[in-house]
């Protein structure tokens, strides 16, 4: 498979413009279609106006409200300007969407339609609706494609010339390698790395992750195979550190679910890695 079409959200955060660098990085190099999604979203005016009602009468929670969408107007016109300008710079074929409604539902619906969709981590700092909330996590188990987050902090360079994958041999984390060979193929290096596999993980020869690696590097992908013991600390924190030290611009995992069995089973890896992360992060589910 090929990344042909990427979508890209924007919400008019100062974060747009670390997502919009990384997303027309891609386009450039896969020569992919990069669709830009700015969501007016519908469900916060209504959560502002309860709100405001508590503390203002009716008037000012009108005049709040009508700032508010104002302002989230003016935001999507500033990030349709900073898309094109960028478009025109860079030479990828590329659209402008506008939409409005409830945000993670209306991204989940474009996202099916592209290849890749590119979000930022959910920042905690951010108040939102509890309807708009968690779009990672909805994106990741609704949309039925891949999704690479961008961490809320730091700045990034590169993108995939350095992959991590995280390696279980289950389900997502198969659908996680599939769905990143447009990724992995153009990588300078890539590390499939297993953690605790005494706990089941096989290999060719005993060597876990030998199976998958072998996998990949039948597709053109430089890779080798790795694997760790660390049951003093999350399988999460074992990744995010490993991709520290081996200076990894990409971690690509499997994206699982966050049902209360599922979580005493896994220890909320694929949670705790939205919450931490680091380093751009791409999932399956």
């Amino acid at each position: 498979m090929a990344l042909k079409d990427i979508l890209l959200h924007l919400d008019g955060s100062p974060r747009d413009a670390v997502r919009l660098d990384l997303a027309a990085g891609l386009a450039v190099a896969h020569e992919a279609h990069l669709i830009g999604l700015f969501v007016v979203d519908s469900a916060l005016p209504s959560w502002v106006e309860a709100s405001a009602l508590a503390y203002a009468d009716a008037v000012e929670a009108d005049a709040l409200i009508g700032q508010l969408e104002n302002g989230m107007r003016e935001s999507a016109g500033r990030a349709e300007a900073a898309f094109s300008e960028r478009r025109t710079r860079d030479g990828f074929s590329g659209e402008w969407r506008l939409v409005e409604g409830r945000v993670a539902a209306s991204v989940a619906l474009h996202a099916r339609y592209a290849d890749l969709t590119i979000v930022g981590q959910d920042d905690p700092a951010t108040p939102r609706p509890p309807e708009s909330g968690d779009l990672v996590e909805r994106l990741l188990f609704t949309s039925g494609r891949p999704v690479l987050i961008i961490p809320a902090f730091g700045d990034f360079t590169t993108l995939g010339r350095n992959i991590l994958v995280g390696w279980d041999g289950g389900r997502e984390a198969a659908r996680a390698v599939n769905d990143a060979l447009p990724l992995l193929a153009k990588a300078n290096s890539a590390t499939v790395l297993a953690i605790n596999p005494c706990r089941g993980i096989s290999g060719r020869a005993g060597a876990p992750a030998a199976d998958i690696a072998l996998h990949l590097a039948r597709h053109g992908v430089k890779v080798n195979a790795d694997h760790t013991v660390a049951r003093d600390i999350s399988e999460a924190d074992v990744l995010l550190n490993d991709a520290f030290e081996r200076g990894a611009d990409l971690l690509v995992v499997g994206g699982y679910g966050r049902s209360q069995f599922r979580e005493m089973l896994l220890g909320g890896i694929t949670h705790r890695l939205l919450q931490e992360m680091t380093v751009p992060v791409f999932m399956s589910h």
